[in-house]
């Protein structure tokens, strides 16, 4: 029997993304709101209590709305916003972090997905407090490269205007006052004491994703072939995979894999300064991909099934 499946947001372009993941799947029933109908609640509700899995692409208020009208048990919800991320009933979508994260998944009924700049940092960072080689007192810095879709549609619109600002011809580092609300996830998720001190830029390309931790070995426990022992033990899966060497003469782009749904760990530098990289589209491992692969995994197919690899 077909899973019916409903996006609630699905205009959005996390919706759309995975709205364009889920359309050939033969075991998936798309369910929809007539436009007519997209701001009767009563239709809403209704739709979202006959659906096996919502996915919720909306702003956290209107996502914490629509979890309020889930009544039926067995409904999956898989929240894209930053709503339900640290709440510890909520399963926290990324189960190559581990077991304990991997088991929570299958069986839960609501689930956040991880925030793009978030993946990133924390697939680099928690690996390394797990195994003892980073203190969680850690004082980190984070440097994020993102495509401006991550921005949503008035970002998109600016960037593809015709008669755009040419300050956007470079790119632009935001979030200054140190208040980006994917903060509170990093530090939650990896245990750590203190939230990093973040730089995300935006830069001029759609989508895409490249993260930085920069470490100098004296913050840590061991050397950097410890790291990336630790990365290629944890990270073998298409989905998520540690890569010795995922430059290319030297530079790494944040376009490498625009358009998939997996990442790439990577680890550069010495044994006096390293640089713990990850590699993946912020629409993709970042947002859309990683919401499907959730959902691949609670109705108990395959985790690749749909995902652009």
């Amino acid at each position: 029997m077909k899973k019916k499946v409903f996006i609630d947001g699905s205009a959005g372009t996390t919706g759309l993304r995975i709205a364009q993941r889920l359309a050939n799947r033969e075991d998936l029933e798309l369910l929809t709101i007539p436009d007519d109908k997209r701001k009767d609640v009563t239709v809403k509700k209704q739709i979202i209590n006959t659906a096996d899995v919502v996915f919720l692409c909306l702003p956290d208020a209107v996502a914490v709305e629509s979890v309020a009208l889930v009544e039926n048990p067995d409904t999956v919800v898989i929240d894209a916003s930053t709503a339900h991320r640290t709440l510890p009933d909520w399963a926290y979508g990324f189960p190559q972090l581990g077991k304990k994260f991997a088991d929570k998944l299958k069986t839960s009924k609501r689930i956040a997905v991880p925030g793009c700049h978030a993946s990133g940092f924390i697939a680099l960072v928690y690996p390394l407090i797990e195994a003892g080689i980073l203190d969680k007192d850690a004082l980190l810095t984070c440097h994020s490269l993102t495509g401006y879709s991550g921005g949503g549609k008035n970002m998109i619109a600016e960037y593809e205007s015709e008669d755009r600002n040419a300050l956007l011809n470079a790119p632009r580092q935001y979030a200054l006052a140190q208040q980006h609300k994917h903060l509170k996830e990093m530090k939650a998720i990896t245990g750590l004491e203190n939230a990093p001190a973040f730089c995300p830029i935006v830069g001029d390309f759609y989508s895409g994703m490249l993260v930085t931790v920069p470490l100098f070995t004296k913050q840590i426990h061991g050397g950097i072939e410890d790291i990336k022992r630790v990365y290629a033990e944890k990270y073998q899966s298409e989905t998520v995979r540690y890569q010795e060497s995922a430059d290319e003469n030297g530079f790494l782009s944040a376009l490498a894999l625009s358009g998939k749904d997996c990442m790439r760990v990577t680890v550069s530098g010495n044994e006096e300064r390293i640089l713990l990289m990850a590699v993946y589209d912020n629409l993709g491992k970042g947002a859309s991909g990683a919401a499907v692969e959730c959902m691949n995994t609670v109705i108990g197919v395959n985790e690749k099934t749909g995902l652009e690899l």
